[in-house]
């Protein structure tokens, strides 16, 4: 097989927006080209400060959790909530009324307390589920002072999907509660273990309201 030289000062890799991913040939050699995504936006939940949760439903109040886009991405914002320790926690549903949605999950956590006396990058034992129908935790131990918040993201990918089981990714920062001052950042992925479409996800706290914060929903093109 024959080897094509390249000249280094030749090669032009400058990603050109407004055209797909490729190659041209052009007069100072090769040219690549990329064309990226956007982010869509769809919905943003706020709270009233007395909500049990926060939920967005394909079809409701102008959400669109369907075919339209291949992700979606959830965007938190200064969630608080009304008591301490509460945990912030997803549940999806799959075309029925309750979101039920059988769950396989892992979770990881780092931490670094105001104190500087604890501090950890570890898996999280008992936050994960298998083969579960609850709610998941995505933040733990939330404090509820006057500037206690968390804030954060998660994607899901393809919810529509027939055929394939629905994989989602979340990331959130929060203060943890009073008793134990820190810094706090939670990772957790999973799937929805089911070949139904996801059409609605909520999110709640494990106990009490959330009191404040917006949740925004995004399409990615």
């Amino acid at each position: 097989m024959a080897l094509s030289k390249l000249t280094y000062n030749s090669l032009n890799v400058t990603a050109a927006a407004s055209k797909a991913v490729g190659f041209d040939s052009g007069a100072d050699g090769l040219e690549a080209s990329l064309s990226g995504g956007s982010m869509v936006f769809i919905k943003k939940l706020t709270s009233d400060g007395s909500d049990d949760d926060l939920s967005f439903v394909n079809g409701a109040s102008d959400v669109v959790l369907d075919s339209t886009y291949k992700e979606y991405m959830f965007i938190f914002k200064n969630i608080h909530p009304e008591t301490d320790q509460a945990y912030f926690s997803v549940g999806f549903r799959d075309g029925g009324s309750a979101y039920d949605a059988t769950k396989t999950t892992t979770v990881f956590e780092a931490y670094h307390s105001e104190a500087d006396t604890h501090a950890a990058m570890a898996y999280v034992t008992g936050g994960d589920l298998a083969q579960a129908t609850g709610f998941q935790y995505i933040g733990a131990a939330s404090g509820n002072d006057n500037d206690d918040n968390l804030g954060g993201y998660l994607h899901l990918f393809n919810p529509s999907s027939t055929t394939f089981v629905k994989h989602w990714i979340s990331n959130i920062s929060f203060n943890h509660h009073t008793g134990l001052p820190m810094q706090v950042n939670w990772n957790v992925a999973g799937y929805c273990n089911v070949t139904a479409a996801i059409d609605g996800v909520q999110f709640k706290m494990s106990t009490g309201e959330i009191q404040g914060g917006t949740i925004s929903l995004y399409g990615i093109s």
